[in-house]
């Protein structure tokens, strides 16, 4: 065999090796770079799906393993300075959720493998070439968030008997919330609902949008996003308080107060998001995992926020939940 063909084998050969083992080779162990979009209380469900799923599947933190976790706060800065210093770290594989984080991090890097958790339209965004084939160094789960706007605003209609004004409010620095608020206004239309839009981009543009919204809604859609995330709690205080029922697009909206919501199980998606970090530390090219679907849906009502609010869930709809929050 030639020299130069021996080389360029060799070569093929150490690109081949699974990440793991190229880690343990340099003397370290192979590192996760966890981005959370928002803050370690409100993921903290998700990371623990997360780290359980690592653990089945032989990988332990600190054993075998190293989690370097950040945590982006809801800021689009943030997301972009935690990609810059995990590209320093040269850490194997970034996690995160939400496309404005997937977006920092594709911008960062297009080397270390980038697993998602979630994001609304990998492809309408430019995440992935395609769900079957990502291509290049992205892969993760999708959450059909837009795709589920006009079952959200049936369900919204259920517990609100002639509900005729929506609000609906999103983060537009998000291009995703943009693209859900569009597929929510066009819901809202064939139902033969006005629409007000609260147009958001930092925390400070919260309350203001309550204020301009005072007496021109009788409901509130919040599209699901970091921003949305991390001030989810004061965004359902100003909802009670301005007596709307909000609709949103994960659990833990509702945990922390808002009305009801109906969406893609968060914890489930992190726990599979787990799968892909395993097959890529064993060799797999994130290029080559194909984009997969939310298996599991939840619709999850907070009964105590429904009593404040005064409304009556009908039974059906309550034997139709698969969480009643008390």
């Amino acid at each position: 065999m030639k020299r130069r063909e021996f080389i360029t084998l060799l070569g093929g050969a150490v690109a081949a090796w699974p990440l793991a083992a190229r880690a343990q080779q340099q003397g370290k162990l192979p590192t996760i770079g966890f981005l959370g979009q928002s803050t370690r209380s409100a993921a903290s469900e998700w990371v623990a799906a997360f780290v359980q799923r690592l653990r089945e599947l032989g990988w332990i933190d600190g054993r075998n393993v190293a989690i370097e976790y950040r945590w982006g706060e809801g800021r689009e800065e943030r997301f972009a300075e935690v990609a810059a210093e995990f590209v320093r770290l040269k850490v194997d594989i970034i996690v995160t959720s939400g496309t404005p984080a997937v977006m920092a991090s594709k911008q960062a890097t297009s080397v270390i493998p980038i697993v998602f958790a979630t994001a609304g339209d990998p492809v309408g965004n430019n995440l992935v070439a395609s769900l079957a084939r990502p291509g290049g160094n992205v892969t993760g789960l999708s959450i059909l968030a837009a795709d589920l706007a006009g079952k959200r605003l049936e369900l919204l209609r259920e517990v609100v008997p002639g509900l005729r004004r929506l609000a609906i409010m999103g983060n537009v620095g998000n291009p995703f919330t943009v693209l859900e608020m569009g597929e929510v206004q066009a819901a809202a239309r064939t139902l033969g609902l006005e629409v007000t839009t609260l147009e958001i981009r930092r925390a400070q543009d919260i309350a203001p949008a309550f204020e301009a919204l005072k007496g021109r809604g009788e409901a509130l859609y919040v599209c699901a996003d970091a921003l949305a995330n991390t001030n989810r709690i004061r965004i359902n205080i100003l909802a009670v308080g301005a007596h709307l029922p909000t609709m949103h697009g994960s659990g833990d909206y509702v945990e922390a107060g808002g009305l009801m919501s109906y969406g893609a199980n968060f914890p489930d998606q992190f726990r599979r998001a787990a799968d892909y970090v395993d097959k890529i530390l064993r060799g797999a090219k994130p290029g080559n995992i194909p984009i997969e679907q939310p298996t599991k849906f939840d619709l999850i009502i907070n009964l105590t926020t429904a009593k404040t609010l005064g409304l009556t869930i009908p039974e059906s709809f309550l034997l139709r939940a698969d969480e009643l929050i008390e």
